[in-house]
């Protein structure tokens, strides 16, 4: 598998309204992330924070990445200082890949950003590390530091924070995998059962549950839904509890 590049911000200078700056909380959300990445198994290169920009999309573009995340964290205009709120997920809009990236991470943002609506996935032509990047790539403003509830929201939040980036990295690498048709997998779970559903979609009609540790046929792929064989009967679960 290729690996992933983890750009975590280095503004030290971008202090934040009680304490910290972005580049130490924003290193602390990495630090979170490349540990679920180590779980899923996905390898991945991280910056350095004495790195500059140029020298971040050097590294990047020194490797074959299958992708390019940057982390950050956002500040209003000074006259609307500390008034903004809300995740953004910044796109190059020529890329359909960045864009694709882009909606999963900020749709699993909205599971855990208190405001869901507030949580949007959005093209710019403005940073040089959509620009300049050759892997598909994404800049994520996390939230405004200069806020006080969307400052409190990031540090009280920053294990799950690297969670759903890591999950969104996992999702983004198995839609774009080519689908392992007629292979074998293993539902992987917290010891749960797995709900199959009628249809590809979170809100359909659950058909039957399969247990942790269940091999599974693999029939065709849905986005991120595989739809599998079980038992005899056909429907679909979703692709990061299924090991190939």
């Amino acid at each position: 598998m290729k690996c992933v590049y983890i750009s975590p911000s280095v503004q030290q200078f971008n202090e934040y309204l009680n304490g910290g700056n972005e580049e130490q909380y924003m290193n602390l959300v990495a630090d979170s992330l490349i540990r679920y990445l180590d779980e899923y198994g996905i390898c991945y290169t991280r910056n350095s924070p004495d790195m500059s920009v140029p020298e971040i999309i050097r590294q990047s573009n020194s490797g074959d990445y299958i992708l390019h995340l940057a982390i950050h964290s956002n500040a209003s205009p000074e006259s609307l200082s500390g008034e903004l709120m809300g995740s953004e997920v910044f796109y190059y809009p020529s890329s359909p890949r960045s864009a694709l990236l882009a909606q999963i991470v900020a749709d699993n943002l909205k599971t855990i950003y208190p405001y869901p609506d507030m949580v949007v996935a959005k093209t710019s032509t403005s940073f040089a590390e959509l620009r300049r990047t050759r892997a598909p790539s994404v800049l994520v403003e996390v939230a405004y530091h200069d806020n006080p509830e969307d400052e409190a929201w990031i540090k009280n939040n920053v294990d799950e924070i690297g969670r759903v980036l890591a999950l969104s990295v996992k999702e983004y690498i198995d839609e774009t995998c080519e689908c392992p048709r007629g292979s074998l997998g293993e539902v992987i779970t917290m010891g749960g059962n797995l709900n199959v559903r009628r249809n590809p979609n979170i809100n359909s009609e659950v058909v039957s549950k399969i247990p942790n540790g269940t091999k599974v046929e693999i029939l065709d792929c849905s986005g991120r839904w595989y739809r599998i064989s079980y038992q005899g009967n056909e429907g679909y679960v979703f692709k990061h509890y299924v090991s190939i």
